[in-house]
């Protein structure tokens, strides 16, 4: 069961997801989640970093352009709350940078920097 908290900022819905345990794994979760949330009229999704399988974060696995790219496809802003400094590579670093410019997928430091950013008009 995922744990998921509306909250509504400059007229957007952003499911925060609560849960404190991992809940993507693979693609079709992402896909379940979106799923989840879109019912609940939800415009994006907060994440934790945790909430996520280590391996994402790895490049080279290409889980994470699996899961983004489905995101990206339904058109469902996401943001990814984390250190990602705990996470090696210049390779992250770089990819972490270029989806901030975008500002559909975030990665960020902290929840209320995150909703903030997801609900910037776009």
């Amino acid at each position: 069961m995922i744990d998921i908290k509306i909250i509504q900022h400059n007229g957007i819905n952003i499911a925060e997801v609560t849960t404190a345990a991992i809940i993507i794994r693979e693609v079709q979760d992402a896909l379940d989640l979106m799923a989840d949330c879109y019912y609940q009229e939800s415009d994006g999704i907060l994440l934790q970093d945790y909430n996520i399988i280590p391996d994402f974060f790895n490049l080279k696995t290409g889980l994470a352009g699996d899961i983004l790219q489905k995101f990206s496809n339904h058109q469902m802003r996401l943001a990814i709350v984390g250190d990602f400094s705990k996470y090696p590579g210049k390779s992250l670093r770089d990819f972490i940078n270029e989806s901030n410019k975008h500002g559909r997928i975030i990665f960020t430091d902290n929840n209320q920097d995150a909703v903030e950013r997801l609900t910037r008009h776009q």
